[in-house]
């Protein structure tokens, strides 16, 4: 995702100190990072009831994803140009009374449609918040940018760990209830946010429009965006297929297997992914590594009957998923030759955009051919991200090597906001 460049901090966070003890308003911003990021997973545990609750096909249940992301990835291109002109905090509150709003709304709803076009709003709320989320937490840290960015990492990956897994537990009760419940708590980050947050006026250059459209010239970033349009059908695939693949899981199970995916995919994202950039370079982990994946889709494909299979290889590519965000987003910061905000916001539309067919494409054929073409669509898709990355490792390489050799703050948050998908 992107961030403005008006949203970075004027002066550092003082060095030393404990990471625990941090002013009230980081935490407070923590928090709302934690139930932002909760929405990705949120819904996979209740798709099928959503679809049997509002009488619904799979493929218009998919488009809860599809809303989500379409607007988000949109979104994405005004995030700077607002924040620029508003000031971060007022945008974070922005993005939060949207998510209350909109969740809210989705749940009372009583048909699809609606859920989907409220999901839509949640979705530009969710880019209004999480574009300055992290500038915001290390302007106001106490403690060093380093520590302040393992606050942001926390809560980034206990987000998307514990969003399935809350959906599961409030989905149990009714499949509103999760809606509800990420009003409920949002309302909660809003106000400790808005009483605990200092006033952050704009500061810096203000963004245009046309900035990350001029940025898409530049073939490397064009190819990076590329590749993680066909990298995220095979993510979006798999997280609306997935439920409907596993027709005897209730929505607890649902839950707990999502669940361990975004651990996995949390994990490695910070973890596992350095590890391979230092030891086999950055192309040649993506590309191995986008390998992995798109054989992972195609092993479900064939066992698309079997749901241990299923299961498994949904958990799996949690590990492959958090690995290429990392070395993606890692190559887009580093190859770009413009702003790090205005190349992580033409990446972004572009990565979310386009993606965001996959949901409706795969379930469509799930209706139309059988539950194994869906995953085959995926894995077809990811192969495709591998070839470009493939042909493309020369130009993309050529880029990184004549590129910038350190991150400032705002560049460090452009990196890791790459780790929420």
């Amino acid at each position: 995702m992107t961030s403005p460049v008006t949203t970075a901090p004027t002066e550092a966070p003082a060095q030393g100190g404990s990471i625990l003890r941090q002013p009230r308003a980081v935490w407070a911003v923590a928090f709302a990072c934690v139930i932002a990021f909760m929405g990705i997973g949120l819904v996979d545990p209740i798709l099928k009831e959503i679809a049997a609750k509002l009488e619904a096909t799979p493929s218009q249940v998919s488009l809860l994803f599809t809303s989500y992301m379409a607007v988000m990835g949109v979104a994405m291109l005004v995030t700077g140009v607002v924040s620029s002109r508003i000031g971060p905090k007022r945008t974070l509150l922005s993005g939060l009374v949207l998510i209350i709003v909109f969740a809210g709304l989705a749940g009372a709803s009583d048909s699809v449609g609606a859920v989907i076009g409220f999901r839509a709003g949640w979705g530009l709320g969710n880019a209004l918040f999480v574009a300055t989320a992290l500038a915001t937490i290390v302007s106001a840290s106490s403690g060093s940018v380093a520590q302040a960015i393992i606050l942001f990492e926390a809560a980034l990956g206990l987000g998307i760990a514990s969003g399935p897994l809350l959906g599961g537990l409030l989905g149990e009760q009714s499949w509103r209830a999760p809606f509800f419940g990420v009003s409920v708590l949002m309302t909660l980050a809003l106000v400790a946010t808005a009483f605990f947050l200092p006033t952050t006026p704009p500061v810096g250059r203000r963004t245009s429009l046309a900035d990350p459209f001029r940025a898409l010239r530049h073939k490397a970033l064009l190819l990076l965006a590329l590749v993680a349009i066909f990298y995220n059908l095979g993510f979006f695939t798999l997280m609306a297929a997935g439920p409907f693949a596993l027709p005897s899981f209730d929505i607890m199970a649902i839950g707990w297997t999502f669940f361990g995916w975004g651990v996995l995919l949390a994990v490695t994202s910070v973890a596992l992914a350095p590890v391979l950039q230092r030891r086999f370079g950055t192309m040649p982990s993506l590309t191995a590594v986008l390998a992995l994946f798109a054989l992972d889709l195609a092993q479900m494909a064939v066992f698309a009957d079997h749901e241990v299979a299923i299961a498994a290889g949904i958990v799996v590519a949690g590990a492959f998923l958090g690995v290429t965000n990392t070395l993606v987003t890692e190559a887009v910061m580093g190859s770009a030759p413009v702003e790090r905000p205005v190349a992580s916001a033409a990446y972004s539309f572009v990565r979310f955009t386009g993606g965001a067919v996959g949901p409706y494409v795969a379930l469509k054929l799930a209706e139309h051919v059988d539950l194994h073409a869906p995953f085959w669509f995926g894995a077809a898709a990811v192969a495709v991200g591998v070839v470009v990355v493939a042909t493309g490792a020369r130009t993309i390489d050529r880029a990184l090597h004549g590129g910038p050799a350190q991150h400032s703050v705002e560049e460090a948050e452009d990196v890791l906001l790459g780790d929420l998908d």
